[in-house]
């Protein structure tokens, strides 16, 4: 089975105003990897689930990319402070009312000041790493060595940025998605966002080194579909709302 689950919005729809930020996402790249959905069950917070594709599996999520010109609503600009590395690891995850969305294990940023003041605003499991991207013509590497907390941890992937293509059902699901589910004060929050299609490409891995997926308590349960890699989109952030 490829089929994407009734009703999944593969297109943005706008947020709830007031938008509370903007960015610019450039330079991403997207692994994947299978996973058994019982096995990262405990790991959501209330009122959310391991949201589950076609082929009975939900997936993790290795995103390394450049976060440019953030801004705070609409009109802030932080040129120094918005502008940094990051690396993710996500996992899929789906509330009572239907919204897909993704959960955070642990987001490396290069910038030390995004790091408390995003966990205490929104319990984003944001680390402090020092991190770096180089990009040729057709390569990028992303570079990450945790500083805090477990200091240690690294991430290398190299890919080689091929054509365009038409992404597959399984492969709209993993990149469109349109929230955040996080836990914070006790209570689980959807932090919703929105953005362009993503103008995606093949990506063929050279290399791949990676502490920061086990590090998430996430074992694979399989062999990873090709990655893909984008020039970005610009993206927006509205209120968080309550899930539970």
């Amino acid at each position: 089975m490829d089929d994407q689950p009734s009703g999944f919005p593969d297109t943005a729809t706008a947020v709830p105003r007031p938008v509370i930020s903007e960015h610019r996402w450039c330079d991403v790249t997207f692994v994947h990897w299978p996973v058994r959905p019982d096995s990262v069950a405990p790991l959501y917070p209330p009122g959310t689930r391991p949201d589950v594709f076609a082929d009975g599996l939900t997936y993790v999520g290795l995103v390394p990319f450049h976060m440019r010109a953030t801004r705070i609503g609409r009109r802030v600009p932080l040129p120094y402070f918005g502008t940094f590395a990051e690396t993710n690891v996500r996992l899929y995850s789906i509330d009572a009312d239907g919204r897909h969305g993704v959960l955070f294990r642990s987001l490396e940023t290069a910038r030390l000041a995004v790091v408390p003041t995003v966990r205490l605003a929104l319990g984003v499991p944001y680390t402090w790493a020092k991190m770096r991207i180089d990009r040729t013509a057709d390569t990028i590497t992303y570079r990450s060595e945790r500083r805090w907390p477990r200091r240690g941890l690294s991430s290398t992937v190299t890919v080689r940025i091929g054509a365009p293509i038409s992404p597959t059902p399984v492969e709209v699901w993993l990149t469109a998605r349109w929230g955040a589910h996080t836990r914070k004060a006790g209570r689980t929050w959807w932090v919703p966002n929105e953005h362009d299609t993503w103008p995606l490409c093949e990506a063929e891995i050279l290399d791949l080194r990676d502490d920061l997926v086990a590090a998430a308590g996430v074992t694979p349960a399989g062999p990873r579909p090709r990655a893909l890699f984008t020039t970005g989109v610009h993206a927006r952030f509205g209120r968080p709302c309550v899930v539970a």
